[in-house]
């Protein structure tokens, strides 16, 4: 029963062991994203951070994966793949542990920065993995069970650590993690086979380099403009110069070279260039939720950070629930999948934007557990029409440009909805102290002011107290405002697709689950195949 395969020279047992630590390995890499979601409230008061501060550690973090997911690829082809999954695992434990010893918000966010780059050639690289060392037979049981560690890390991680860092510290969601990833370097250090020679081939150094400083400033405008009154700033305005000359340099590069980091002409087919529209709309409402909440529900509702655990792994559940749906309805039409999708997740983000300061933990579950089956039900037919069209060859490709946007989308638009609610807080407290006076006659009627006395030094910090918390709320009420506007525009988007041929179809499937890179240069520089006209047709 041990028997080494035929095709790889591996033991079942051993086949056994690098699922095993690849399943970990992901569900330890989603986890790492998503668990500072619950805590972030907590690390607030303990750093002393405003609240766009403190969302740079999640915003920050995702935008490193974004920036190095597509290097996975050219990574194992110059390395190795063993070589770099246990580096990778062994960098993310290390970067973990030092998340938890930080001592300030600088250093916490280095080290997410460090745990989001060094972590992000992971997930790709355990997919192709597990697709080379088991048969094609197999191929779908393996990626359920990988696409299973995908959903528990949103599930386990936010609701643990919430518990942990009620008992403990916020810095226990860190130190919990630490174990787990030893576990899943050592399986893989002693599972995978050793690499055989790396073949030396080339980089694009001046495409990732323009593209990452574009990336990183224009992060950094939206990150701070608020604060800094954004262009009467000579910092914001001199970053943004840097990211649109950076841009720039991207675009021209990447239409000349031979070689370019991102191949722009793939962009000539329709589907996929829907297809990377609307993983950029998927993307802004996959964690922006994640983000808002906890603050909204720890700092102005005053739920507990295990309530708040409970209530974010809500969606996870949901999650879980959208990718059985999701394998169930694999022979709907994807076009009406993802409409219908989108359409769901406006009607959360409408219900989102009903609730107030006294909603309750069973409404926010509920609601996040529809967004979790959105998500879920969303990601397999997005997958399917976007790369239903692509040459094999640039199937590789074009998958991490489809992470880097969705990372990237949704880096950005957490830093648009946080610097809406600071900025909308502020008008708001403004335009409401002003009616807080001797000489407004509603405030003269005893059914208007209640408990309130404004007349006491006591009773004025109070009241504004409360204009604070009702002036936030309305704020992350614009937030999710912006989330439905997003949710709303892109149903349209999903209709707009060419439908995908069945065959096509299983090759899309089969194209998401890796990002190996093209075997040859010549591979790269070739024109993507043209349609038929059969497809053309249809």
């Amino acid at each position: 029963m041990n028997a080494p395969s035929p095709s790889t020279g591996l033991t079942s047992l051993r086949r056994a062991a690098i699922l095993a630590s690849g399943i970990l390995s992901t569900t330890l890499y989603f986890t790492t994203i998503l668990v500072t979601s619950t805590v972030l409230p907590q690390i607030q008061g303990t750093m002393s951070a405003t609240a766009d501060e403190v969302s740079w550690i999640v915003t920050f973090n995702i935008l490193a994966i974004a920036i190095a997911t597509p290097m996975a690829g050219w990574l194992a082809a110059r390395f190795g793949r063993r070589t770099v999954m246990v580096t990778c695992i062994a960098g993310l434990s290390f970067s973990t542990l030092m998340c938890g010893l930080a001592q300030s918000l600088e250093a916490l966010i280095f080290w997410r920065i460090v745990q989001g780059a060094i972590g992000a050639p992971t997930v790709p690289l355990a997919q192709s993995i597990m697709l080379d060392i088991f048969p094609r037979e197999q191929h779908r049981f393996v990626m359920s069970l990988n696409g299973m560690g995908v959903i528990l890390g949103p599930i386990i991680g936010p609701t643990l650590a919430g518990r942990l860092a009620e008992d403990m510290s916020w810095r226990w969601a860190f130190f919990m993690l630490v174990p787990v990833s030893l576990i899943s370097f050592i399986g893989l250090y002693f599972a995978l086979p050793r690499d055989q020679k790396p073949a030396p081939i080339g980089f694009d150094w001046i495409g990732f380099l323009s593209l990452s400083t574009a990336i990183g400033c224009l992060q950094y405008v939206l990150s701070r403009g608020q604060r800094l009154d954004w262009f009467e700033s000579q910092q914001i305005v001199a970053f943004l110069a840097v990211a649109v000359l950076a841009f720039y340099v991207f675009i021209a590069h990447s239409l000349t070279a031979e070689r370019p980091f991102l191949n722009l002409k793939l962009l000539t087919d329709r589907n996929l260039a829907l297809g990377l529209t609307l993983v950029a709309f998927f993307g802004m409402l996959s964690f922006t939720p994640m983000v808002l909440l906890p603050t909204l529900l720890r700092q102005y509702a005053g739920f507990p950070d295990a309530l708040i655990g409970q209530v974010i792994g809500a969606r996870g559940l949901g999650g879980l629930a959208g990718f059985f749906i999701a394998m169930w309805s694999e022979k709907l039409d994807p076009r009406l999948s993802m409409a219908l999708g989108f359409l769901a997740l406006t009607i959360s983000g409408i219900w989102l934007m009903t609730i107030n300061l006294d909603v309750t933990p069973f409404e926010l579950a509920l609601n996040g557990m529809l967004q979790g089956t959105c998500i879920g039900l969303l990601f397999v037919p997005l997958s399917i029409i976007t790369f239903s069209g692509i040459d094999p060859r640039y199937r590789a490709e074009a998958l991490g440009v489809f992470h880097l946007l969705r990372n990237l989308a949704s880096s950005l638009f957490i830093s648009i909805s946080v610097a809406e609610v600071v900025r909308s807080t502020g008008i708001n407290y403004a335009r409401m102290v002003e009616l807080i006076n001797p000489f407004n006659p509603s405030l003269m009627l005893p059914w208007v002011v209640g408990n309130w006395n404004g007349e006491t030094n006591a009773g004025l910090a109070r009241l504004s107290r409360e204009i604070t918390r009702q002036s936030a709320m309305i704020a992350y009420l614009n937030a999710f405002g912006l989330f439905t506007v997003v949710a709303a525009i892109a149903i349209p988007v999903a209709l707009m697709f060419k439908r995908p041929r069945p065959a096509a179809a299983v090759a899309a499937i089969q194209a998401a689950g890796t990002t190996a890179p093209r075997s040859t240069p010549e591979e790269r520089s070739l024109p993507p195949a043209e349609p038929t006209r059969k497809a053309a047709a249809e």
